[in-house]
């Protein structure tokens, strides 16, 4: 879409510093531990693939052109290793702004180690990361900040902690940890013009499985996500006003079946429902809509997401079968 209005760019480039939306949201973020942490690599002992297609304020239109709401494709792989005492893991994701696209994939490396009834994963991974900024309209004919057709491509890294259990799990995790520049040209053609830094955003995440009856777990979730612009030790970095959060839950049932809701802070309520098919419940499908209640004249009202995955069976099951269930989705 040729033309977008600044007011999009500048939710990815205000200042210099994006402070929003900078790295893509899930609603099914239960399903979805690789993404949020590199300690989750291999640790549930068996390989599994996800992906998730999210159209984010579905019908939204700007100002002036049709269009410009997020898109979002996410591809990721999590895989036990046994030579290296712990598991590797890939992201790729590409989130589409209007006129902006990101395209990343991180390669994760987990070390694991036994801790009581459960496995504690310290993971590692590399970022590599491109930005591409399109044709924008900017409030004023020829300004010089605003980027045309440019693109920038970083390296960045992260960490993680991982922790879980048949009943439980729970995750810390920081990325972009070199805060790389990204920098792009503008009409002129001069660089440096309009840039923006990765700037480190950290995931605490949490999850518990209840037995509410013999045919139903009650998992309840939350996640809570800390953007922290500026180097350590800059007034603000770690100010409250930048942190969001997420609450919610899912009934299992019949080891086959779930449904769920959920709230994102300031932003929307969730709904999610899902099912696991084959062979020991290998496949999964999951389906989220989130309803925006807040700030509406900003956004559509609605988002969508679309999930589905596969679980490889461990290497002992060839000989021994065993059946997998969502309920310990994490």
């Amino acid at each position: 879409m040729k033309g977008s209005v600044l007011t999009v760019l500048l939710l990815f480039i205000a200042a210099g510093i994006a402070l929003g939306q900078q790295q893509p949201q899930f609603t099914q973020y239960g399903f979805n531990g690789m993404y949020l942490n590199p300690g989750y690599a291999g640790v549930k002992g068996y390989g599994e693939i996800t992906t998730i297609g999210r159209y984010q304020y579905v019908g939204y239109n700007a100002t002036v052109d049709a269009g410009g709401s997020p898109q979002t494709y996410l591809l990721s792989a999590s895989v036990p290793v046994k030579f290296l005492r712990g598991g590797l893991g890939i992201n790729l994701y590409k989130d589409k702004i209007a006129e902006t696209d990101v395209t990343s994939a991180n390669l994760s490396y987990s070390y694991h180690l036994k801790i009581g009834e459960g496995t504690l994963g310290l993971g590692v991974q590399g970022i590599l990361t491109n930005i591409h900024q399109g044709n924008f309209r900017p409030a004023e004919p020829n300004d010089p900040a605003v980027p045309v057709e440019s693109s920038d491509r970083k390296i960045d890294a992260g960490v993680g902690a991982w922790y879980e259990t048949e009943k439980l799990y729970a995750g810390l995790s920081v990325n972009n940890l070199l805060r790389s520049e990204y920098k792009f040209q503008n009409y002129r053609g001069v660089v440096d013009s309009a840039s923006v830094i990765g700037e480190n955003h950290v995931y605490l995440t949490g999850g518990y499985n209840i037995q509410a009856t013999s045919s139903v777990v009650v998992t309840p979730t939350v996640l809570v996500k800390m953007v922290l612009p500026g180097k350590v030790g800059d007034s603000g970095k770690f100010a409250q006003d930048k942190t969001s959060f997420e609450l919610g839950a899912r009934a299992t049932f019949n080891d086959k079946y779930w449904g769920g809701v959920g709230y994102r802070f300031q932003e929307s309520f969730n709904a999610l429902v899902g099912v696991s098919f084959a062979k020991d419940n290998a496949f999964k499908v999951g389906y989220g809509f989130d309803f925006i209640a807040f700030n509406q004249d900003a956004r559509a009202l609605s988002s969508h997401e679309i999930m589905l995955s596969y679980r490889l069976p461990k290497p002992s099951n060839i000989l021994r079968p065993a059946i997998r269930t969502p309920r310990y989705s994490f």
